[in-house]
């Protein structure tokens, strides 16, 4: 995973945020955050949401590929409150909340009608976790 990470962030850089394959078109953003018990610095790749009233929020979804537990960085971020992230050439620092009820179901479902993958990762967790829909606000 971690080589598959590296290949998307050295595309995003040298692409000024976009990458190909199957993020193609899709918006990226550079998750960077510190391990909670390690305190080293990880970078993560994924896709976001802009929000449609504020210039200054993103969402990002803990999908984790529809897998049964939550990823590290969203453990990560939700700990320390706060980030970095890339998009595009620039990089700013992020205040983190975790969204949940019906704000987080209608985020998600957005998300999941521009890109069916979502819905798709929804379906394989369901019974077993709820995506988590993180905000970020530019700090």
């Amino acid at each position: 995973m971690s080589d598959w990470n590296a290949n998307i962030i050295e595309e995003f850089r040298a692409n000024e945020g976009k990458v190909g394959g199957q993020f193609e078109g899709a918006p990226m953003v550079l998750l960077h955050h510190y391990g909670r018990k390690s305190g080293q610095e990880y970078v993560a790749p994924t896709m976001y949401l802009a929000d449609e009233t504020d210039p200054d929020v993103i969402y990002v979804f803990a999908s984790k590929g529809g897998a049964p537990t939550n990823p590290e960085w969203y453990r990560n971020l939700v700990a320390a409150g706060k980030g970095t992230v890339e998009i595009g050439t620039e990089k700013h620092d992020v205040t983190v909340t975790d969204v949940t009820g019906a704000e987080r179901d209608r985020i998600y479902a957005e998300q999941a009608r521009r890109y069916p993958g979502f819905a798709d990762y929804e379906r394989r967790t369901a019974g077993v976790r709820t995506i988590p829909v993180l905000a970020l606000k530019r700090a």
